[in-house]
């Protein structure tokens, strides 16, 4: 790895919230590139079995005198910040919980960042930052508009960065994913939730016996099929991009704010059907009325990263992402 030129062989890369499901996913990808890793997490949501590359600290970002002893311990060059709460329900029933954890103890992790002089920053956005879409897909000038606390805690941290970049020479990339789904290819690692929300491994655990049903909130929605269309990005193309976010800064040194998107959209329907191929079991469905504040339709640009960064989405059909999804749980079932 570089960084104008010179060797970094002593330096780690910091992943807060590296034992969640995409903060592993890109723990892989960089021990993969030769990087040195440290995961700092406090398992709240997160597995330590997951944090199979790198070195491992238990700690929580709201005590940051534990932040700073990581800080001590490793010459940290750059940090990849994934720890979030992300249930957008609880974050309209719970918002102090998710200003708190979200935006507060981010601010404990740039204020450490800062006494060390480590200016390098990937930050884990959302999609949710731009609320509910008129034009599809969505470009990163799109305007900003979250309808709930968590896509807030995201902008709001997303404006912090930026007046810090300007005050104090922070260089930061915000990677604004849509959905993330799939597995490792190599079933080492995957999606694991409590409680689990994300559509693909729901319909998976109904495909395998799991669960009774899925529920469907929503047959009336101006698409082809009447169901919410979205835009699923295999969380293996989502590490890649993090990695490349990161030679970026790296070499580069100039910030700036990217989609990743799969660019193709998907319904719930499609999803399911996909899956009942994959498997080759039924499903049971049942149809509800729609959830306040689901859009439509939801599909992001990603020419931008691509054009920048170099990224291309390698994992694009549903098919792969869910078959990866499937291959990980089936491997998991069997520890």
């Amino acid at each position: 790895m570089t960084k104008d030129g010179n060797i970094l062989k002593e330096s780690y890369i910091l992943i807060v919230g590296g034992a969640g499901y995409i903060g592993s996913h890109a723990n892989k990808e960089l021990s993969k590139r030769g990087f040195n890793t440290v995961v700092f997490d406090n398992l709240v949501y997160g597995h330590r079995s997951f944090v199979k590359w790198g070195d491992f600290i238990l700690g929580d970002l709201n005590n940051i005198e534990q932040v700073r002893l990581v800080f001590k311990k490793y010459p940290i060059s750059a940090v990849l910040h994934f720890a979030a709460f992300a249930y957008v329900g609880e974050s309209v029933n719970k918002p102090e919980k998710y200003y708190l954890n979200n935006v507060v103890n981010t601010l404990n992790l740039l204020q450490v960042m800062r006494e060390f002089q480590t200016k390098y920053f990937i930050f884990s956005s959302s999609c949710a930052v731009y609320g509910i879409p008129e034009d599809i897909p969505i470009t990163e000038n799109y305007p900003l508009n979250p309808i709930n606390p968590y896509g807030r805690s995201k902008l709001m941290v997303e404006n912090i960065i930026e007046d810090y970049s300007k005050a104090y020479n922070l260089k930061y990339v915000s990677l604004r994913y849509f959905n993330a789904a799939g597995a490792d290819m190599e079933a080492e690692i995957g999606e694991k939730h409590d409680p689990e929300t994300h559509l693909i491994p729901l319909v998976l655990d109904a495909a395998l016996g799991n669960r009774d049903s899925i529920e469907i909130f929503g047959t009336d929605y101006a698409t082809h099929d009447g169901t919410c269309i979205r835009d699923y990005i295999h969380v293996t193309d989502l590490s890649t991009a993090h990695v490349l976010a990161l030679e970026y800064l790296l070499q580069e040194g100039r910030s700036d704010i990217f989609n990743l998107g799969n660019g193709n959209g998907s319904s719930v329907k499609e999803v399911i059907d996909t899956a009942k191929k994959v498997t080759g079991k039924d499903i049971n469905v049942i149809n509800l009325k729609r959830r306040e504040g689901d859009p439509a339709r939801l599909i992001g640009d990603s020419a931008k990263a691509g054009k920048i960064l170099g990224w291309e989405p390698v994992y694009k059909e549903l098919e792969s992402i869910i078959a990866s999804a499937l291959k990980w749980m089936m491997a998991s079932d069997q520890k």
